[in-house]
């Protein structure tokens, strides 16, 4: 059997100034099922953020703005499944089983969120602690975890390992709002401590992506 692992492939790369960008992404994870699994979830991104920002002005609650990040979540699946074409599971999986029998197929699966009050983030580690995967990696917009927001703090220090009980500190102060931009969030962070999920925080480039899951140490790996 192929090592699985799951990647939760953040929404600034399905914007519309990526399309060419998409199908190398594409590329890559054709390439690497020859001899991985890849399992990836799709961020929401700008797009649901501009959603999510015009419905909240609406009156629309936050569980419904869940929703609707959702949904966005899924169409970036979609287009992520359109360009793997026939080495992609046909459609982005709605729930935890059906994720498991689109694995269980053998071929690449793009999913997108799954439940309201979950973020992209923490459904990618039920997923990995469901079809037990090797390694999950959170492919972002930061090169890691920092002890502060490093595009407003230039001297914020970044960590190669940070202890996961350092790291439910630092989330305290998370936004949990929908939309919100969280690097790891507190499902997340329970799921990967009770199954003992091998995982990592790292930017979203092809290149790196390849780096981590070639055991090269990059971003910030989250220790137990």
């Amino acid at each position: 059997m192929k090592k699985r692992f799951v990647i939760k492939l953040s929404g600034r790369v399905f914007s519309m100034d990526e399309t060419k960008k998409l199908k190398d992404y594409a590329t890559f994870f054709v390439k690497k099922s020859k001899t991985h699994q890849p399992i990836i979830v799709a961020g929401g991104g700008k797009i649901a953020r501009y959603f999510i920002s015009h419905a909240r002005s609406s009156g629309a609650d936050e569980s419904t703005l869940d929703e609707l990040g959702i949904e966005i979540s899924r169409l970036n699946a979609k287009l992520l499944i359109y360009a793997l074409k026939d080495k992609a599971y046909p459609h982005p999986p709605t729930t935890l089983a059906e994720v498991k029998n689109a694995v269980d197929s053998g071929l690449i699966v793009v999913a997108g969120g799954l439940h309201p009050g979950q973020s992209t983030n923490g459904t990618a580690a039920l997923i990995a602690e469901k079809i037990k995967a090797e390694e999950f990696l959170n492919a972002t917009d930061v090169d890691g975890i920092y002890d502060s927001d490093p595009n407003k703090n230039k001297k914020a220090k970044k960590f190669a390992r940070i202890d996961i009980k350092d790291l439910r500190n630092l989330l305290v102060h998370e936004d949990s709002m929908a939309g919100g931009y969280d690097l790891m969030d507190i499902v997340a962070l329970k799921v990967i401590e009770r199954s003992k999920i091998q995982t990592r925080i790292i930017d979203a480039e092809i290149k790196t992506i390849e780096n981590a899951l070639n055991g090269k140490h990059v971003g910030t790996e989250i220790i137990q």
